[in-house]
């Protein structure tokens, strides 16, 4: 899989546009199944921002380079994951490959003039499941065991994609969204592991640009839960503090180095945060 690139330049518009395309366009492909799916990840920022009505003095998002789908552990009833992967093979999309060649069951892709990856994630279904160790689901289909994931369930929001699709038809869906208590959940464990820019600066883009009431609103309905206490131990270890790893990532990602007042906006939004949260 592709590294994410560490600055904002390496991100281009037309690609998000892209991903979003794939996105309606599959949805268009999943009836009943939409319920069972959450859009999380790198997409997330620019749809719950309403990137055509802006807040004043917020930039547009940088955009994504791929799709994360998350798979409710309902979609075990029935088996209906089997139902999901004939739908993905119906519509064109394909297995990926990695980067010895090997098919990926949890990465799929559809080359409509421009190629698209999304990528599947699952909650946990036994304690004893690696975190990133691949759940297989059906001979050729897959996802990425993601802890703190099934939170995107409880913290979700819809909204609406209109596009064109392949076909030259004009397209509309109401999708399910992770909500931004849940992404910042997610966000910060991703963070933890991978201490990324692009992940820091997501977080700094949905803190800045939905405000940290909103998202204690929604972390709010996650409490109590292991992955928020966790996510939360991340914020105060990696964003409270002006030097720490995470104001410095989204500085490196937004300005491409150092930016004084960057690091002081990720760390004052962290703690703002905190003592929302935890009263400190």
């Amino acid at each position: 899989m592709m590294r994410k690139p560490d600055t904002s330049g390496g991100y281009d518009p037309e690609v998000l546009q892209q991903v979003r395309r794939a996105c309606l366009f599959l949805s268009t492909k999943l009836g009943g199944l939409l319920d069972e799916l959450v859009v999380v990840g790198g997409l997330v920022p620019s749809l719950l921002v309403d990137q055509q009505d802006l807040p004043p003095g917020q930039d547009a998002h940088a955009g994504t380079m791929d799709l994360d789908l998350g798979i409710s552990l309902g979609m075990f009833d029935f088996q209906r994951y089997q139902e999901l992967g004939s739908h993905l093979r119906n519509a064109g999309f394909e297995l990926d490959s990695n980067e010895q060649g090997n098919l990926t069951p949890q990465r799929w892709f559809i080359d409509s003039g421009n190629r698209v990856t999304i990528d599947f994630l699952i909650p946990s279904t036994d304690q004893t499941d690696p975190p990133g160790s691949i759940q297989h689901l059906e001979g050729d289909f897959g996802a990425v065991v993601t802890p703190g994931l099934e939170l995107a369930f409880k913290d979700r929001r819809q909204r609406r994609l209109t596009d064109t699709i392949p076909s030259g038809a004009r397209a509309s869906r109401d999708i399910w969204v992770c909500g931004p208590g849940a992404f910042t959940v997610l966000k910060a464990l991703a963070f933890g592991e991978r201490t990324e820019n692009k992940d820091a600066y997501d977080l700094f883009y949905v803190w800045r640009a939905i405000g940290i009431p909103e998202v204690t609103e929604g972390l709010s309905l996650l409490i109590p839960d292991p992955a928020v206490e966790q996510a939360l131990d991340v914020i105060e270890r990696d964003f409270s503090q002006f030097d720490g790893p995470g104001p410095i990532a989204a500085a490196r990602f937004i300005a491409g180095g150092l930016d004084d007042e960057i690091q002081a906006d990720v760390s004052g939004f962290a703690v703002a945060l905190l003592r929302a949260i935890r009263g400190a």
